[in-house]
This record gives C-alpha cells, structure tokens and sequence, in this order.
C-alpha cells in the first residue's frame, strides 16, 4: 500500500498533513468507524480522499449539497482522479451509465445525493461496486438535533447493510456532543469507532458585535480600517445589491452574489473575488459553500444569523491563512425581534403546509402515485404569482416539506448542456452516410468530444459548434433535438435554475402525512438555537470564542483575548502608562521608515503575545486620534 503522506505529496502538493488528518486517515485505513469534527476550512475532504485511493475500490460520498458535489468533483478531475456524481436533475439514462461506469469504470469517487441511496437502481448497482469506503459528508443533517435535519440522511443506515465489510467516515464542521452522539448511532457505527474532534477555536480570528444605528456607515469604516479581502452576508437578494452599490459609490470595489443570478453571472463574480479583482462580495447565505479562500480579512453580517452553527461556519470563512482576521455582526433592536418572529413564522399550519402540496401537484400537473424522484425546474415568484400565495410563507412551507421528507428543493445549479451516442461507430457512420443533412454536426460533435461521447456523457457548447459550423445557436439546438428525437443521441440541454424533486410518489393531499408531533419538537429546537443567538449578540462580557465553543461543548478554553469583549476587558490602565509609551515609540520608529501591513508590523517587532495585544490597542487608539491612518494598498502610516 502507497503510504498515505506519498498521496498527500503526489495529488495535493503538500508535504505534510494538518493536525488530526493523519490520525483520523490512519483510522480509516484500519477499518475502523470514524466521526471527525474539524472546523470550517480544517481540510474535511482529504480525510477521506487519501485513505480512498490508498485503497483498492471506488468510494461513495454522501453530500447534501449539489453545487459542493460537483465542486468537488471537478477539483478531483483537475488532479487526474477519476470521479463522478449522481443528484437531482439528472435523466434516468444518465444515473444508469453512471452507475456503469462506476461498476464497469475506472471511477474512484462517486458522489451521491442521500435520496438517491434508497432507489432500486442505486442498490442494485452498488451491489455489483467494489466499495471501499462510505464517506458521509456534512453528517450533522442526519441529527433533528443539528441546525439542518434532512430526513434522507435516515436512509444511510439501510444502505450501510449493503455494503458489508465497509467501513464508514463520517465528517461535519458543526455539532454539538449531542449531534456527534446522535451521528454514531443513526449511522450504525461499530463498537470500536474512533471519534477526532479539534478544537472548533480559531486564535488568529476576531469576534464582534456592534449595535449600531448606522449599520452601512459603520460598515464602510470597518472597510477603511480593516485591508484585504471581505464577505458581507445580507438576508435579503436587495439588501445585497443595494449595499454593493453603495459601498462602489464610496470607492470601494465591490459587487453582489444571490441564488436569482444567472450562472455566468455568480460564476464571473465569484472568480473576480476569489482573483482579487473584487475586494468585496455582499452576499445572501447562498454564498460561500466549497469556497476556500484563505486571505479573507473580515466576514461581517448585517442581518442576525439563524443559528450559531450557521454564524460559525460563515465566519469561519474569515483569516483561513491564520493571520488576524475578523468576525463582526451589527445589529440593532428590531433585529432580535425579526429574529425572534421570524422563528415563529418558520413553522406554518399543517393545513398551510398541505396547501401548498396540492399547488405543487397542480403547478407541475402531477397524479397521485406518481413522479417518484422526479425533478422539475421550479422558479417560486412564477409559483407564488400563479397560486397567489405569500412567497415567505410558501418558502417556510416548502422547508417543511423538506424536512418531512416528501420533497427537495435545490438553489439553482448550472449544468451545461451534454450529448452521448446511442449507436456505436460504425452505426455512426451509416447514418452520416444516409442522411447528409445531418453530417456537419455529427463530424463537429466528435471532434470536439472524441470518442468518450460513447461511453458517457459529455458536455457541450451549442455556441461552439454553432461558431465552428458557421450557423446559428438556434439551427445547432434544432439538429441536436432532431438527433435525439431520431434516437441517434441522448440531448439534455443546460439548465440554470432551481430544482424540485418528489423525493416520494404524489400523495393526496388531504392525506398528507404529515407528523404534527415531530414538527412541534422541531420547533422547540429551533427556537433553543434562536434563543442561543440572542444570548450571544446582547452578552457584552463573557470573551465571545468562550461562548462558541461552550455551544459546540468545548468548557475548558481561556479567554481569547482578541474579541470585543475581552478588548473592552483590558482598559487602558490594563497597561502602564511606561508601556503604553514605549510601545507608541517602537510604531512611530518603524512607520517613520515605510508603511506597513499590521501583519508585517507585528512580525517586523518580534513581540510577544501579551505584548502583540498592547500593540493592536495602540494601534486602535492611533487610529481613533488620527496619528495613524490606512493608505489606499491597506498598510498602517503615519499622518
């Protein structure tokens, strides 16, 4: 067996592995269960890729979220790994070659949506696998008491009596002792399991609240203040634009990201900021998932999170590179008491709920006992103005159908447009021969795809063959429709928008059946996270890392130091006056000679901890007196 540092070496460029990872491999590589509890951007994914392909078989990797699978699997495929995926939106034909070829194939990842698990083509198929290893990605959607319950994760236990002999990784940046707990069991671990938990701690980030009247404008001075990269999350899709817009008034680069963007549109913006040529991206929460972007300096939220597992992951996306980065949530009175009825809002009538469902049915002209995990394009505004019914309150609606199983709604992915011939070679070519017409097209497509068109699916650009025929897009869908229609190729055009799939076959309505009693204690959970949230926005003195890692059961952590409360801790008769001096001294001396980044100037000093902490302070009240100020590139200057 390859040892597992060589594949580190090999495929991802690193020379040794972060804290935990080689436990938690070396584990998996025994045989044994393991449940690893790393926190956001602590390198989930290679804890079950390495041990994977030193092994003989394909793995299976549960995931939840497509836009994160197919990021996955395209990072896999840039690494020479062969990997694949099957989710909602696919065509019949397409999950049935892939599962081929992940039989017959050299495909070592295949990436699955847990509703998937329960199909009778997928268990007849993995039957037939050589499966290695099941890694269960985002594993706290398994627990009613995680912050994102998905019944279809229930479904993994079964599925694991498939695959005797196989052992199981399960991975999650948020859970509580009682989610880990919770986790084991649901997942049938052995007795011999090993759980790795790191601490959920980040030293180098910064947390902090601020009540603030003027959110925007303390906003754009923390930008002033703080250089480098930044995400703003906002709730809603126009709180986004309008804040981008603003912040571009006032001469800082920045542009907006939500799900209603075309894909060209989040795609370019995304790579613009990931590429620096965006400084800042104002964002809904469907921004940053499968995003590791190491040098972000502050994440700030104008709206309350929902949950402290939210607000840790997305804050979490702040300082991955260990430098000092920030944490920062405004918040004015109003906003606890939205927070607060918004809780109460997320729990509709069941009679609300079944509603819903019969418009669903109608919308899509779905009979009872149908449409099984059938995906259909789903645009809620056209919904919503079609039925006329509230659009939050149909959106909680839907959550809750969600969360009881019956159906699953994904944000809007892109998929581009993708071909494969039916017939073989030579039938092919009979065909080009028989029909003229149709030749230019069948000669662009294999040439553009080679001979993999066969075997599976490929994508396609209708521009690009348009531009190398010299016709139009138009003419290009028509022939490939023809093509299809004449059972030549199977074409699935692109989509762009978000899908809805029965997870079950259509019930009546008025029989939905929905489970009133494990709704209500879904409820109460929901409502303990609220509460959770409003204890940690209005505390103003317990250190606020302390109060994150309480939640995540971590009870035995000092005070960080580094957030606002523990800053408000240390007044200025924290230090002597001698200190306070000689350190104003040390920053004039060395401004004196050239600007610094406050990363730089703290190295450039050779400070200790205690000391490095004086030196933030001084350098705050410099600034607040005006001695100090930042130049345009984001080093510290004199005035």
């Amino acid at each position: 067996m390859v040892k597992p540092v060589e594949i580190l070496q090999k495929v991802w460029g690193y020379s040794t592995f972060r804290p935990l990872q080689e436990e938690i491999v070396q584990a998996v590589l025994e045989g044994k269960d393991v449940l690893a509890l790393l926190p956001t951007g602590g390198g989930k994914s290679v804890c079950f890729q390495v041990p994977a392909l030193a092994m003989e078989g394909i793995c299976i990797v549960v995931s939840p979220l497509i836009a994160l699978m197919k990021d996955q699997v395209e990072q896999l495929k840039k690494r020479g790994i062969a990997a694949t995926a099957v989710y909602s939106g696919m065509s019949k034909r397409e999950i049935d070659i892939t599962l081929d070829n992940c039989i017959y194939g050299q495909v070592k990842f295949l990436y699955v949506s847990p509703e998937r698990l329960k199909t009778e083509l997928m268990q007849a198929r993995v039957k037939q696998m050589n499966v290695c290893l099941l890694a269960i990605d985002e594993a706290h959607c398994i627990s009613q008491w995680g912050y994102d319950f998905r019944p279809s994760y229930l479904e993994i236990a079964t599925f694991r009596e498939m695959l005797p002999g196989v052992n199981c990784i399960a991975l999650t940046a948020t859970a509580t002792k009682r989610v880990a707990k919770d986790i084991q069991e649901r997942l049938s671990f052995s007795p011999k399991a090993e759980v790795f938990r790191k601490s959920f701690a980040r030293e180098n980030l910064s947390y902090n609240v601020r009540y603030e009247e003027n959110k925007e404008a303390k906003l754009l001075e923390m930008l002033h203040k703080v250089p480098g990269t930044a995400v703003i999350y906002a709730r809603s899709r126009k709180r986004c634009q309008l804040v981008a817009w603003e912040l571009r008034k006032q001469g800082i680069s920045a542009d907006y990201y939500h799900a209603g963007l075309s894909n060209e549109e989040r795609n370019y913006r995304q790579e613009a900021w990931l590429k620096n040529k965006i400084r800042v991206i104002v964002a809904t929460n469907a921004f940053g998932m499968g995003i590791d972007k190491p040098d972000v300096r502050l994440v700030a939220h104008l709206d309350l999170p929902d949950t402290l597992e939210a607000y840790y992951q997305e804050a979490g996306r702040a300082g991955r590179d260990e430098k000092k980065a920030y944490g920062v949530v405004l918040y004015q009175t109003k906003d606890i008491e939205e927070l607060e009825e918004r809780a109460q809002l997320q729990f509709p009538a069941l009679e609300e709920i079944r509603r819903v469902y019969q418009a669903l049915a109608n919308y899509f002209k779905i009979a009872i006992g149908s449409s099984l995990l059938t995906s259909y394009d789903f645009e809620i505004d056209d919904f919503c103005k079609t039925y006329q019914l509230h659009p939050l309150q149909t959106w909680y609606c839907i959550k809750k159908l969600e969360e009881e199983g019956f159906i699953q709604l994904t944000e809007s992915f892109y998929a581009p447009s993708k071909v494969l011939f039916l017939l073989n070679s030579q039938e092919v070519y009979a065909f080009q021969i028989a029909n003229a017409a149709l030749e230019p097209l069948i000669k662009a497509l294999l040439r553009l795809c080679g001979g993999e068109i066969f075997s599976v699916f490929t994508k396609i650009s209708e521009s690009a063959i348009a531009t190398l025929l010299k016709v139009s897009v138009a003419e290009v869908k028509r022939k490939l429709d023809m093509l299809h229609k004449m059972e030549v190729i199977e074409y699935e055009q692109q989509k762009d928008s978000p899908q809805l799939t029965f997870i079950t076959p259509r019930f009546d309505a008025a029989r939905l059946p929905l489970q009133q009693k494990k709704l209500e204690e879904r409820k109460a959970i929901y409502l303990q996270k609220v509460a959770s949230v409003k204890k940690y926005i209005e505390n103003t003195e317990r250190c606020r890392t302390q109060m994150l890692l309480a939640y995540f059961d971590e009870h035995d952590y000092e005070n960080c130091g580094v957030c606002d409360n523990c800053i408000k801790g240390k007044h200025p008769g924290h230090w002597e006056e001698a200190e306070m001096f000689r350190m104003r001294q040390q920053i004039y001396t060395a401004l004196k000679i050239k600007p610094f980044p406050v990363d730089e100037l703290v190295k450039s000093l050779k400070l200790k901890q205690r000391q490095e902490q004086l030196l933030l302070h001084t350098i705050r009240l410099m600034l607040d007196e005006e001695s100090l100020h930042y130049t345009v590139t984001g080093q510290l200057a004199l005035k």
